[in-house]
């Protein structure tokens, strides 16, 4: 096992639920330094793990190893944090509970104050949903967050995004072996299915007319061998019930119901850490324009688009190009005073 795990204990969640026994899988990079003052959290993205972050981060990159002490914590419902897959009853498989960005949130900071004693973050940021907890953590934590760097995602998940996902979690769940969540063996009809649901989402239209996926740095034979082999290997190796409550999370999604807020204007306007929210130009679950009304209403906050035909997946990590401009940004974001 290449991570640690954080015993929460018995967490009562936004929603009221007890989530009992939860616990946070996490891993770290880096030394914390004497005074406890260069570390980065870096959060998980939807069905995605901490190894799936790591492209990010190593030597003569923003997140730098040998210069900063980087956390990142698995979201609930991925499979090493509680899920579905792994909560032992009542909270197993289709009963596991409706778990928020905020919940997540609430949970990583105690890791890092309660398990690590860090009282100040440098920076925060993270792809898809990772972004949206990366906005939550500015408004939850704004006395300890210094920077943010949000990609390819957004505080608070629009009607469209909505209805890609529902396409998402109708395809999951018509395979009769779902069976209401209470399987036997994976739904691997449904999961072969969402997946190419999703193909169509988070690539752009130009990517595919242009056959990117044929070219290095992806080097497919086809279409079909791209569907199968990059798309269907995303997600066949995933849980059903696990990618159904990730996919509840980001669907409610909203950084205006944090606790004493009174709407996503507010809860943006309160964020006062500077800010480069960084989407990519093609993306067609999270557009630029969704981002830049967003900016508006954040007092410190640059809009920086990703070029470039890549749509969501920019922020994947496959592209170098892509990486290249992330990892520019950070760096520049990363050398400002706040």
């Amino acid at each position: 096992m290449d991570y640690d795990i954080f015993d929460l204990g018995d967490v009562r969640l936004q929603h009221g639920a007890t989530l009992r026994g939860a616990t946070l899988a996490y891993k770290t990079y880096g030394e914390l330094n004497a005074d406890r003052s260069n570390a980065i959290v870096y959060p998980t993205w939807f069905s995605g793990q901490h190894h799936d972050n790591e492209w990010l981060i190593g030597e003569g990159r923003a997140l730098d190893p040998s210069r900063y002490f980087i956390i990142i914590p698995n979201m609930l419902g991925n499979g090493l944090s509680s899920s579905p897959s792994n909560t032992p009853p009542p909270h197993d498989r289709a009963r596991f509970p409706q778990v928020t960005m905020y919940d997540n949130v609430e949970l990583q900071h105690r890791l890092v104050t309660e398990r690590l004693g860090i009282e100040r973050l440098e920076l925060v940021t993270g792809w898809s949903m990772g972004a949206g907890q990366t906005y939550q953590w500015a408004v939850s934590h704004p006395e300890m967050v210094r920077r943010i760097h949000p990609f390819c995602g957004a505080a608070k998940t629009s009607l469209h995004n909505i209805v890609f996902l529902e396409g998402v979690k109708a395809a999951i769940t018509a395979d009769a072996g779902w069976n209401n969540g209470w399987y036997r063996e994976q739904p691997s009809t449904g999961l072969r299915a969402m997946s190419r649901v999703y193909a169509g989402w988070g690539f752009s239209q130009q990517f595919y007319r242009e056959r990117t996926y044929e070219h290095e740095p992806l080097g497919y034979g086809s279409l079909e061998d791209f569907l199968v082999g990059y798309w269907e290997g995303l997600f066949i190796k995933r849980d059903a019930n696990n990618l159904l409550a990730m996919l509840w999370t980001w669907q409610n999604a909203d950084l205006g119901r944090t606790p004493g807020f009174g709407g996503i204007e507010e809860a943006l306007a309160a964020i006062r850490a500077p800010a480069i929210i960084m989407p990519a130009r093609q993306d067609l679950y999270f557009p630029p324009e969704d981002n830049a009304w967003e900016v508006t209403h954040m007092p410190r906050a640059e809009l920086r688009v990703i070029p470039g035909t890549w749509g969501h997946f920019a922020g994947d990590g496959h592209n170098p190009v892509d990486t290249k401009f992330i990892d520019d940004s950070l760096k520049e974001l990363l050398a400002e005073e706040p």
